[in-house]
């Protein structure tokens, strides 16, 4: 069975690109474009990973990181930022992200950042 993933980017240019290229990898995509509708969408249908994008207007990443853990200590969320954002990257982790994509991304980094987390027993949180 091909694994759920969870597209948070307020861009929908952005979330077409990593949708095009996760579902034409065998991925089964969903999408949220803000961090409210995120969790909302990942207790629907709980995904197995949450890509999320770290400046989002509204709840921005690491708001809704730290939602998705209260919510759910074992999701693997991997985050979204561009280069240059060393001190979210640091809240991020401290915050129990499993992972980062930096932008602008090549195809096989994203690959390679979802199958690692994905292959990761679930943490529990940090």
């Amino acid at each position: 069975m091909s694994s759920r993933i969870l597209i948070v980017d307020d861009s929908k240019f952005m979330r077409m690109l990593l949708a095009d290229l996760l579902t034409r990898n065998g991925f089964e995509v969903l999408e949220a474009e803000s961090g409210e509708q995120a969790v909302k969408v990942f207790l629907e249908e709980s995904p197995d990973l949450v890509t999320l994008d770290i400046l989002m207007p509204g709840r921005d990443g690491i708001e809704t990181l730290q939602d998705l853990r209260a919510q759910s200590p074992e999701a693997r969320v991997v985050m979204v930022t561009a280069l240059g954002m060393e001190d979210y990257i640091k809240r991020a982790l401290d915050s129990g992200a499993d992972g980062f994509i930096l932008k602008p991304f090549s195809a096989e980094k994203v690959l390679e950042t979802v199958q690692e987390v994905l292959e990761r027993p679930a943490s529990g949180g940090s």
